[in-house]
């Protein structure tokens, strides 16, 4: 394994997402490795299609995105199907795939989510922010689970439910951020029925509703979360724990969120330290309980959203 590009990846996660550096810190060598290694191209290619450096900074709107976005396709599919040398982010993707095998369309799938934000994003339904929530989420749950060598289907369900989890508090979080843009990724029809104007420009102006349909949204967020507890128990009890603390954490800030009411966009929601603390220790208790089958968890998927079938690359 390179150490210089593990170091560089662990920069980016340190400096890109507090949250996930914490709890790849739990992970063993060989599962923390991968996992850095998968978010510095994650991060790398956001960053690029929004113009943006580690997630920080204006969106960049100058119409060149969608070249960005090309060049990122033309990189990766350099890295998934040679072994041309590329730069460090790409050639992160290429370890990371090969190691673990990881199917090439799941990569493919991630910039597909990001050419969505390619124009002023709106999803009609739930089942479309679902949708636009595995393409930017869901998939990376996918690839993580592999990157711990999940291989039965159930269990990458339950990868997959982890991050659509996710999205759907970050959505709740950055509503108005994302308004400020043009992207709103509430469904449009919970939106009419509760009186808010489809005008990004006018969402600040009816925080009430508006908090009404984010907490709506957070409610059908649970059954994901429900869902990825349950296949936290499949996991080598590091990993697990790992996993559990990143998902109370996210948890947490949806809950802030919920809790906020009209003021939740007042400032962003996040986690301190001695609660994020606290969700460690309590992830560590949740993880011992799951998988000693003391947990009594809901364990169907009945009613939740079904993933798209990704084969093995070759």
């Amino acid at each position: 394994m390179n150490s210089e590009l593990i170091k560089l990846s662990e920069r980016v996660i340190a400096e890109g997402s507090k949250s996930f550096a914490a709890a790849s810190r739990l992970l063993d060598r060989r599962a923390r490795e991968s996992a850095v290694l998968l978010y510095a191209w994650c991060r790398y290619c956001d960053d690029m299609v929004d113009g943006q450096t580690l997630g920080q900074g204006r969106v960049d709107r100058d119409g060149s995105a969608s070249e960005r976005l090309e060049d990122l396709r033309r990189q990766t599919a350099a890295a998934l199907e040679s072994s041309v040398p590329v730069d460090p982010p790409f050639e992160a993707l290429r370890v990371v795939v090969r190691r673990h095998g990881i199917p090439h369309a799941a990569p493919r799938h991630l910039l597909d989510g990001f050419s969505l934000d390619l124009t002023n994003v709106r999803c009609a339904t739930f089942q479309d922010t679902l949708l636009y929530a595995y393409h930017v989420a869901g998939v990376v749950g996918l690839m993580m689970a592999w990157t711990m060598d999940v291989a039965d289907e159930a269990t990458l369900d339950r990868a997959c439910d982890l991050g659509l989890a996710l999205q759907l508090t970050n959505i709740a979080r950055d509503v108005l951020a994302d308004a400020e843009i043009g992207r709103i990724y509430l469904p449009v029809d919970w939106l009419d029925d509760a009186g808010v104007p489809l005008d990004p420009d006018r969402f600040s102006d009816h925080k009430q509703p508006l908090a009404a349909v984010v907490g709506r949204l957070l409610g059908q967020a649970e059954p994901y979360y429900g869902s990825a507890l349950v296949g936290i128990g499949a996991l080598r009890a590091r990993r697990a724990w790992s996993i559990a603390a990143a998902r109370a954490v996210y948890r947490e800030i949806g809950v802030t969120v919920r809790r906020s009411g009209a003021e939740a966009w007042d400032s962003r929601a996040g986690v301190s330290k001695p609660r994020k603390l606290a969700l460690l220790a309590g992830a560590l208790a949740q993880t011992v309980w799951v998988k000693a089958g003391l947990a009594n968890l809901d364990t169907g998927r009945e009613g939740l959203w079904r993933r798209p079938s990704l084969t093995p690359s070759t």
